[in-house]
């Protein structure tokens, strides 16, 4: 489904400043115009403070459909407009660059991605993913690390964009399957047991962009 007059957004503005691109503000869609969302300027719920936003900001930006299922996407920026409150004009997303985001039905892509693991014992380790999603990741690492069905892991998952940014993800991730492989290292599946929404959102952008990438080739 496509955005519609008068539903809420809840957006996240891409920065380089990483405190900055993990809050996440609140806006509403006030109008629809052609190819683009007319919404009121963000603010930040907690404090009232609103978010000034320029010219090609990148956004990240989720609605909520009336089932509760969150719809994702990504936008920019193309504008402004004075109509006695002050509107700002982004890129309407296409149908299928929407994707809607239900526990059972999160957005896998491959991906070899830097990733920063600590366990239980205090162990750190670094290993690769082969593949993220909004549920969760899949990872490789040296067989020697005791990783074991079950295990609860402290991750940090490094999360380069497309226009050169970087984010670092962090979450804490059960470990679902431990799979030996014939080159002497163990391929961990895993899935997310506590995430923030903003780090969530930062690794379905990901995801998002690589999908895209894909139906280009």
């Amino acid at each position: 489904m496509l955005p519609k007059i008068n539903q809420f957004l809840f957006l996240h503005v891409a920065s380089s400043d990483e405190e900055e691109a993990a809050i996440e503000y609140k806006s509403r869609i006030a109008d629809i115009d052609g190819e683009e969302l007319l919404i009121e300027v963000p603010l930040l719920e907690k404090t009232g403070r609103l978010k000034r936003l320029f010219l090609g900001d990148e956004i990240s930006a989720y609605f909520v459909s009336e089932e509760g299922v969150k719809n994702y996407f990504n936008s920019h920026v193309l504008g402004f407009l004075e109509d006695g409150v002050k509107l700002i004009r982004i890129r309407k997303p296409e149908l299928d660059a929407i994707t809607k985001v239900q526990r059972r039905n999160f957005l896998r892509v491959a991906a070899d991605l830097e990733i920063a693991i600590k366990m239980a014992s205090q162990i750190r380790i670094l290993g690769m993913t082969d593949d993220v999603g909004g549920g969760g990741i899949s990872f490789l690492i040296d067989g020697k690390w005791p990783i074991k069905q079950g295990m609860d892991l402290d991750c940090w998952l490094l999360v380069p964009y497309r226009n050169g940014s970087i984010d670092h993800s962090q979450f804490k991730a059960e470990v679902v399957r431990v799979k030996p492989l014939e080159n002497g290292k163990n391929q961990i599946m895993a899935k997310f047991s506590t995430i923030n929404d903003s780090e969530r959102q930062r690794i379905i952008r990901y995801c998002f962009e690589r999908q895209l990438d894909f139906r280009k080739r």
